[in-house]
C-alpha cells in the first residue's frame, strides 16, 4: 500500500500559478485555474504548438484529443499562458491515449511522426483512383517566369492518365507566346489562346469544356507542384463516394496555408521545396480536414461534381475570387463534400497577375456576392476552419519544419517485393517480404507492418497490403520485371507507378530507375 501511494505521489505533476489542477480522462485535458484568472491558454504538443482557447466562466479550458496528433500512444503536454507565452508546469506532463492520469514526462517523447490508422481517410480496398483521366487547367496571365516554373514542375512531377490545358488569357506580355509554343507540341499538352481577354472564371470554364469527362484539376500559373502532387489529389477524391473536390495546401493560400493560416508560410531553409513536400507526403497523414469550399489556386473537382451542378459562374465573378467557393457550395447542396489534401504542399506566389490591391478589391466584391447567395457560408467556414483535423495538421506541419535539417531531408519511399532489395543512397527502400506465416513490410531491418497470410483469406492480407501503401506513402514499386502480381495490380489501382530496374546493384536509384522515369511520367519533358 505505502508503495502505491509513493508512486501515486512520484507521479503527481508539478504545476504553476496561476494553473491549479490538471485531470486527463483518456480523451480530454481539462485545466482549472485559480478564480479571476482570465485570457488565453495555449497547448503545446511534443515541443509545438497545438491550439488555444480562452478560459471559461468556471476558470477552465478543456482540450479534447479526439486521436493522438502524433500517431502515437503518449504525448507530452505543456500548458501555456498564450501561445509562446509563460509555461504552466516546470516540465511537459505527459499524457497516454485512451487512459486516465497524467505524469511528468522524464526524458523526451518519441519525436517522429506515426501513421493515423484510425482517422485516415484511405481510399476504399479496390477503388481505381487511376481510371478516371485528369485534365489539369493552367489560365496564364503574364508572369512568364512564374508561367514557366509552373508548367516545368507539372511536367516533372506529374504519373498517372492526365494531360495538360494551358489557356494564354491574351497575355500583353510579348515574352508569353514564346515561351508556350515550347509547350506546344508536346505529347498531352494543349496550348490555346483567348482572342481578347476574357478573365479567369472564363478562361477556367473554357479549360473545363475542353476536359470533355476528365476530372479537372484547376491550377493557377503562379504555382509550383512536387513529387506525387496529383496522385495525392486522386486519392483524397476518390477516398469517398461523396467528394466533390480536394484542395492542397500551400505555404500561401489563405485558409490553405500550412501551418498558419492567412499567412505567408517560410519553409525549411535547409530542404528544398520539393524536399519539404515529399516530407509532408510521407508524414503529413490522411486525416483530410473538411470545409464548405475549396480554392481553385489547386482544386481537384470531380467530374461527378461537374456534371451535378455545371460549371464555374462567369456572370458573377467574372475575374474569380469567389467563383471555386460558389460552386463548391452549388455541389453541397447536392451532397458533396469537400476536403484538404494535406499532404500535398503546392508552392504558391499569389497576387502575381493582378497585385495585391486589386486582389483585395476582387476579393471583397466575390465575399459581397457569396454573402448574398450562401448567407451561411461564412458560418459554416467558422464552424469547420479549426476543426481537431484541421488542429492535427497544422501540427504535424509545424513538427517536420522545426525538426527539418540537411541531415533530415526526406528521400523517395519505394518498395520492394522479396529477397535481394537493392542499397541506395538517395531513396528509401522498404521491402515487402514473407516470414513463415507472416508478411512483413520491413525497413532498415526493422519490422514496420505485419499481417499473418491464410491462403484461404488472402483479401485480409491484400486489404492489409492495400493500407500500407497508402500510410507509408510509397512512391514506387520496383520490380525486375512486370509480373502482374497482387503488389503491382494493387499499386496500379492507386496510382504508383511500377517501376523496372535498370542495374539493381547501381549505387544510386536515380542511375538504376533513368530509363523507367521518363515513361513513368505523364508528359516528356520540353527542350529548353
Amino acid at each position: 500500500m505505502f508503495a502505491f501511494l509513493r508512486n501515486r505521489l512520484r507521479a503527481a505533476p508539478a504545476l504553476q500559478a496561476p494553473l491549479q489542477s490538471a485531470d486527463w480522462d483518456g480523451r480530454t485535458l481539462t485545466l482549472a485555474f485559480a478564480a479571476g484568472s482570465s485570457g488565453e491558454i495555449a497547448l503545446d504538443l511534443d515541443g509545438c504548438f497545438f491550439s488555444h482557447m480562452h478560459l471559461d466562466h468556471a476558470q477552465r479550458a478543456r482540450f479534447t484529443l479526439a486521436f493522438s496528433p502524433s500517431g502515437r500512444e503518449l504525448i507530452d503536454v505543456l500548458p501555456r499562458l498564450g501561445r509562446d507565452g509563460v509555461p504552466l508546469a516546470p516540465q511537459p506532463l505527459r499524457l497516454r491515449c485512451g487512459a486516465a492520469g497524467i505524469a511528468t514526462a522524464r526524458g523526451d517523447a518519441p519525436r517522429t511522426l506515426a501513421p493515423l490508422p484510425e482517422s485516415s481517410q484511405l481510399v476504399p480496398f479496390g477503388v481505381d483512383v487511376a481510371a478516371p483521366e485528369v485534365a489539369i487547367v493552367v489560365p496564364v496571365y503574364n508572369a512568364p517566369d512564374l508561367v514557366e516554373r509552373c508548367l516545368d514542375a507539372v511536367l516533372a512531377h506529374t504519373t498517372g492518365r492526365a494531360r495538360l490545358i494551358v489557356i494564354d488569357d491574351a497575355s500583353p506580355d510579348p515574352a508569353i507566346a514564346p515561351l508556350l509554343a515550347h509547350y506546344a507540341g508536346l505529347a498531352r499538352v494543349s496550348v490555346l489562346r483567348n482572342g481578347t481577354n476574357r478573365g479567369f472564371t472564363t478562361t477556367a470554364n473554357r479549360g473545363i469544356a475542353e476536359a470533355g469527362t476528365a476530372d479537372v484539376v484547376l491550377l493557377n500559373a503562379d504555382t509550383e507542384v512536387g513529387p506525387n502532387w496529383l496522385s495525392g489529389l486522386r486519392r483524397a477524391a476518390y477516398s469517398s463516394d461523396d467528394i466533390g473536390t480536394a484542395t492542397a495546401v500551400s505555404d500561401n493560400a489563405g485558409a490553405f496555408s500550412v501551418p498558419e493560416l492567412e499567412q505567408a508560410n517560410a519553409l525549411p531553409a535547409c530542404w528544398t521545396f520539393e524536399q519539404a513536400a515529399r516530407a509532408l507526403w510521407q508524414q503529413a497523414g490522411f486525416a483530410y480536414p473538411a470545409l464548405p469550399t475549396g480554392n481553385g489556386f489547386c482544386l481537384y473537382i470531380r467530374r461527378a461534381a461537374i456534371d451535378a451542378v455545371g460549371a464555374l459562374d462567369e456572370a458573377a465573378f467574372p475575374q474569380g475570387y469567389g467563383e471555386e467557393n460558389d460552386f463548391c457550395q452549388r455541389a453541397a447542396q447536392r451532397g458533396f463534400r469537400h476536403l484538404i489534401a494535406g499532404n500535398v504542399l503546392v508552392k504558391h506566389a499569389r497576387s502575381q497577375s493582378f497585385g495585391e490591391e486589386r486582389r483585395l478589391a476582387l476579393g471583397k466584391a466575390g465575399m459581397a456576392v457569396l454573402r448574398e447567395r450562401w448567407p451561411d457560408y461564412e458560418a459554416e467556414v467558422g464552424a469547420t476552419l479549426f476543426s481537431f483535423e484541421r488542429r492535427v495538421l497544422d501540427w504535424r506541419v509545424r513538427r517536420i519544419f522545426a525538426d527539418a535539417r540537411d541531415t533530415t531531408a526526406p528521400k523517395p519511399r519505394v518498395l520492394w517485393v522479396g529477397a535481394g532489395a537493392p542499397d541506395w543512397s538517395d531513396a528509401e527502400v522498404w521491402n515487402l517480404r514473407a516470414s513463415g506465416d507472416r508478411n512483413e513490410l520491413v525497413f532498415e531491418g526493422a519490422v514496420v507492418a505485419m499481417n499473418i497470410w491464410k491462403a484461404d483469406q488472402a483479401e485480409t492480407s491484400y486489404r492489409a497490403l492495400w493500407n500500407w501503401l497508402q500510410m507509408y506513402a510509397f512512391e514506387r514499386l520496383v520490380v525486375v520485371e512486370r509480373k502482374e502480381s497482387a503488389a503491382e495490380i494493387l499499386c496500379r489501382l492507386l496510382d504508383i507507378p511500377i517501376a523496372p530496374v535498370g542495374a539493381v546493384f547501381a549505387a544510386s536509384a536515380r542511375e538504376s530507375l533513368r530509363s523507367a522515369e521518363a515513361d513513368l511520367r505523364s508528359f516528356p519533358e520540353r527542350e529548353q
